[in-house]
Parts: structure tokens; sequence; C-alpha cells
């Protein structure tokens, strides 16, 4: 085979594989899942280097730095892949930034947040949102709401478990309480009495289907082969909430469910009911920015939520998920793109993964 022939099927090669887009476009959200080395200059680099693009059949890609390393190349200087990321500088600040808020007494000041962070005010805030999907005071807040959940099942008072958990007054708990808990206090402590949820069960592609309601929105989505047995988990779920079937009208939103997991590119409306702890919040909301038609490992998310050490945690949050397809946790897949565990049946998994991406 000639040389130049060798370079074109090298190219083709190159190219072919999915990670050299991801260099073409210089994807920051690639770095510390792979570097590239280039033989003509000797280094490798991240993905996201500002270099000049290399030639394809030049390039040759690598699990991590050390492995480059061993074959020989250097780290680049202007991108320093041998050192934290920009992102995982930001992910580890942000992550002291999550520690201090839930530890703290009483919810630290955005100005000592920023000043532990060793950052402005307006950087912290920006780099706190882009990390987590929301702002410091939203964090504490959700935070505050997952220890008031505790506190309130181990405290005597409603009062005593509103002070316990962070809040300086019990005016501003209740100002936050409808969309911390989905109920007032007391209701919430006492196991859901006289909450109303409406459901109904449908049939889709993969299965039986139920959707349940509460009075803030859409607090469960369920699949399965057995109608009955996914009554029987709601039930579990709500033990002592008033279950009502639904009605035509009722029934009517369930249609459009359905249709959603029919045809993902129709997009998810409804307001959501779901109540998790902040952590859980966090994974769940990352996992509703990932576009249908792709997918992200459970190693992407927690970074992206700047929790990058919490991979298991990651995917106990992905198995928490009472929302299936809303919250899609379905379009998240092992770090080498394998199928792991899904609640509801990992051939669903594939059946939706496959629908979205158009098969």
């Amino acid at each position: 085979m000639s040389m130049s022939a060798m370079k074109t099927d090298r190219a083709a090669e190159t190219t072919a594989d999915p990670r050299w887009a991801r260099v073409a476009t210089r994807d920051v959200g690639a770095d510390g899942t792979f570097v590239y080395s280039v033989k003509t200059t000797g280094v490798y680099c991240r993905p996201s280097c500002a270099a000049r693009l290399p030639r394809p059949e030049n390039v040759r890609f690598h699990a991590t730095g050390s492995e480059a390393a061993a074959a020989g190349f250097r780290p680049c200087k202007r991108c320093k892949p041998d050192q934290p990321s920009l992102v995982e500088q930001h992910a580890e600040k942000v992550t002291a930034a999550c520690r201090l808020i839930e530890t703290a007494p009483r919810v630290p000041s955005l100005e000592r947040l920023a000043r532990r962070a060793g950052l402005s005010l307006f950087h912290f805030h920006r780099v706190f949102k882009a990390v987590t999907g929301v702002t410091p005071r939203q964090y504490a807040r959700v935070h505050r709401a997952s220890r008031v959940r505790k506190a309130l099942d181990r405290s005597g008072t409603v009062t005593r478990a509103i002070y316990d958990a962070g809040y300086n007054s019990s005016a501003r708990f209740y100002a936050d309480s409808p969309g911390a808990l989905g109920m007032t206090p007391t209701v919430y402590r006492a196991g859901g009495p006289n909450t109303r949820i409406r459901f109904a069960i449908g049939e889709c592609s993969l299965g039986s289907i139920l959707v349940a309601r509460s009075d803030q929105g859409v607090c469960a989505i369920m699949l399965g082969d057995d109608p009955d047995g996914l009554i029987r988990d709601l039930q579990a779920k709500f033990p002592r909430a008033e279950l009502i079937g639904g009605d035509a009208e009722f029934e009517a939103m369930v249609a459009r469910v359905v249709g959603y997991v029919e045809a993902p590119a129709l997009g998810f409306d409804l307001p959501l009911d779901v109540q998790g702890t902040a952590f859980q919040q966090r994974v769940w909301r990352a996992l509703r920015d990932i576009p249908a038609g792709t997918t992200a490992s459970y190693t992407e998310i927690a970074k992206r939520i700047g929790a990058p050490a919490s991979v298991r945690a990651v995917a106990q949050a992905c198995g928490a998920n009472p929302l299936a397809v809303a919250i899609p946790c379905h379009r998240v897949v092992r770090h080498d793109g394998g199928l792991s565990g899904y609640r509801w049946g990992v051939e669903r998994k594939r059946a939706l993964l496959a629908r979205e991406a158009g098969a």
C-alpha cells in the first residue's frame, strides 16, 4: 500500500471515531474523558485545546494522559492536559461550596461562598449555576427542604424541625414549603393523609404505564407489565394519600404522556411534583438537560453537577427516579456506552434509546 493510501485510511479511521467530532468542535464537556496525541508535534491535548486543529491522519486517541505519556507524548503547554481542567477546577470549587451549604447551621452568604472559592461574586454565581443548574440560593432552599423532611421525622414539633433545618424563622419556611414539600409540613410529617393523588393506567408500546398527579403536578410515571403491580407500587410510595382513579379529563393527560413515550421529539411540558434530596434534585435536573437522541455517562453527570467523585451516588439517584421518561434516566449509560440497570427494565431502556435515535 502506498504512503498516500495509508494516510487516507488513517484519516478515515480517525474521522469515523466519534471522539474526533468532539475534538473538531473543541468540546469542553469531553475534557477528562479522553486525550488525543499528534504525531507531528509529539504532544497530547485535551479535546477542548484551542491550538490549530491537527490533520486527522496524525491523531491518535488515548483514554488518559498517562496512556499518552507512556506512548512517548508530552503534555501540550497550551491546554495543560496533565493538570486539572478549568471545568474540573470549577467543579471542585462548587463541590466545596455545596458541602459548606450542607453543613453550615445557617445558610452562608453569597459573599462568604465566593470568598471561600477565591472568585468574585459575579463569577462565582455564574460558575455555580453553570455546574449545578441552580443558583446558590436555590440549592440552599432545596437542601434545607431535605433537612426539614428528616427533622420532621425526629423532632417533637414542626416548629422545632423548621429551626433545626436552618430556617431562622417559621415564616421564611412557610413561604418556601409549597415548592419544597409539595404539601404543608404537618401533612408531610403525618405521611400525606388527605392528600389527593389522581392516577390512571394506560397502554403504550413499552407495556402498561401509570401516571399520577398531585395538586402540584405529575408525581409518578411508572412502566411495567402488570397494571395491578403498578398500582401497588403507587400505594407503597404514597401509603396515606387518597388515591383517586382518573376521569376522562385526567386520562387525556395520560394520553399526552403516552404520546411523549412514543415520540420524544414532542417534548414533555407538563408540571412536575418530584420530591427528593438536594443531591437527587441536582442529578434529575442534569438528566433533563440531556437532549433526546443523545446519552451521557454516570461519570459525566457527576462532573456536570459538581460532584465528580459521586458516580455511584449518581447511579443511585437515577434508580430512585419516580418519573420514567419525564426525567430521562434511560439516557444515562456506562462509561463505555453499555447499558446498565434500569428501574423499569433494560429492554425498555434499549427501546427508548433506539426510538430517540430514530432507529
